[in-house]
């Protein structure tokens, strides 16, 4: 239970309305902003302005997915529209705050290591990271079948990094029957993807695979599928890239090809926000507890 601990909540969508749900329900005392649209009926959930919260008593603080931008603003998603943490807010904290964020920019870092806080970024850690790959992984299925006029039965599928995402995107498809290849670079991923009975290929090698492609799922954040390798690759080819932006695909020459490329962000929150938000308000409860 969190009971004592207070938590400022800033911005958030779909996702974040679990995530209010889940911290108010374990007794945390929660200053949440962004959510003006939506009634809570919980008595411990406020609803005020950043500016109104006195950060003083905040023994947490939650931000949304993508955190805050460059200029230091938060977007807020009920109703649409931006609020701005300052450095001053954060350094009037007492000095256990922590501050919780999916992702970090370099002004977040540098704000809070300036404040003397701790950060903790959600999405690097393991447990967030390997739940989501099950919303994220389903989402992909969908896509591939609205996008697609064949069963992904017998589909030859290329997925291209084998991280906590690619691992289980590979396990999905493999598990319905596809022909999955797994492009990955370590030895050690060569040799857990052959124990999960699927082929591999060195991600240098990719060009010697992609003819013959049905369905391409990207997880890699930098570019893997270049031109060159887009100029191989068969018209009705489907390219699903999940890697955050800038994703790992040349868009402008898919377009050029007319080779469909889809770029699949953020797909836990848009399939399943529920699940999403119960993953990020439980490991946030169990952080500030400090049982982790």
């Amino acid at each position: 239970m969190l009971k004592g601990k207070r938590i400022a909540l800033i911005g958030g969508d779909q996702r974040y309305k679990q995530v209010i749900h889940r911290l108010a329900k374990n007794n945390a005392e929660l200053f949440v902003d962004g959510f003006s649209d939506i009634e809570f009926h919980l008595s411990n959930i406020y609803q005020c302005s950043v500016h109104k919260i006195d950060f003083r008593f905040i023994d947490g603080i939650v931000l949304p997915v993508l955190g805050m931008d460059e200029y230091g603003e938060i977007e807020l998603s009920y109703p649409v529209g931006k609020a701005i943490l300052t450095e001053k807010m954060i350094q009037s904290t007492p000095k256990h705050c922590t501050i919780y964020t999916g992702t970090a920019t370099n002004y977040l870092k540098n704000v809070v290591r300036k404040s003397n806080r701790d950060l903790v970024i959600l999405f690097e850690r393991d447990d967030v990271a390997i739940a989501n790959s099950i919303p994220t992984a389903e989402a992909i299925v969908q896509i591939a079948m609205e996008n697609t006029d064949t069963t992904m039965h017998d589909s030859h599928v290329l997925v291209t990094g084998f991280g906590r995402i690619g691992m289980t995107i590979a396990r999905v498809f493999y598990q319905l029957g596809a022909h999955v290849t797994v492009a990955a670079r370590s030895h050690a991923d060569f040799a857990r993807i052959k124990e999960m009975r699927m082929n591999s290929v060195h991600i240098h090698n990719v060009s010697n695979v992609i003819g013959s492609t049905s369905i391409c799922i990207n997880t890699i954040p930098h570019i893997v599928l270049p031109k060159e390798i887009l100029y191989k690759m068969g018209k009705e080819t489907l390219i699903i890239d999940a890697a955050s932006k800038p994703g790992g695909t040349d868009f402008e020459t898919a377009e050029e090809l007319g080779i469909q490329a889809i770029h699949a962000l953020g797909l836990p929150g848009k399939v399943a926000p529920k699940t999403a938000g119960d993953i990020i308000g439980q490991t946030i409860a169990t952080l500030i507890r400090g049982t982790h």
